[in-house]
C-alpha cells in the first residue's frame, strides 16, 4: 500500500517552501537538515508549528520541506504557510480554523524595485531650484 503525500506551496515576501506531508510520527526535516538544526531561533520554531498546534495535529504527521530564498524570519512565515495549506489540503474542515486564524493568507510584501534616475525605491536626489 503507498502512503498518502500531501503537498502544499508557501510563500512570504521573496521566500519560497514546497511542503511535503504524509502521515507519521512528527519529524519535520528542512533542506535535509533536521528542524532544530535548520531554524536556531525559538521564535520561529514557534511561529512554525502554530498551524499544527491550533488544529490539534502536532506529532501526527511528517514533514519534507524544501525552503529557498528570502531571510530566516521569511523562510519561516513561507513554511508556516505551506504546512497550513497542506493541513487543508489533508482536511477541508480544518480550513475555517486556519483561515480565522490568518495562516491561509500569503504575505505578498517583496522589496519595491529601484527606479531609474534615482539612488533607490523611493528615495529621491535632493532638489535645488538653481
Amino acid at each position: 500500500m503507498t502512503e498518502k503525500r500531501f503537498y502544499a506551496t508557501g510563500k512570504r515576501k521573496s521566500a519560497i517552501a514546497r511542503v511535503y506531508m504524509k502521515e507519521g510520527t512528527g519529524i519535520l526535516q528542512v533542506n535535509k537538515r533536521t528542524f532544530d538544526d535548520y531554524f536556531t531561533r525559538d521564535s520561529l520554531k514557534m511561529l512554525i508549528q502554530q498551524p499544527l498546534e491550533m488544529t490539534g495535529k502536532r506529532g501526527q504527521f511528517d514533514f519534507t520541506i524544501n525552503v529557498e530564498g528570502g531571510g530566516m524570519a521569511g523562510q519561516a512565515g513561507a513554511v508556516k504557510h505551506g504546512i497550513s495549506k497542506a493541513l487543508v489540503e489533508y482536511d477541508e474542515e480544518l480550513r475555517s480554523t486556519l483561515k480565522k486564524a490568518g495562516f491561509l493568507t500569503r504575505d505578498s510584501r517583496v522589496k519595491e524595485r529601484k527606479k531609474y534616475g534615482q539612488p533607490g525605491a523611493r528615495k529621491r536626489f535632493q532638489f535645488s531650484k538653481r
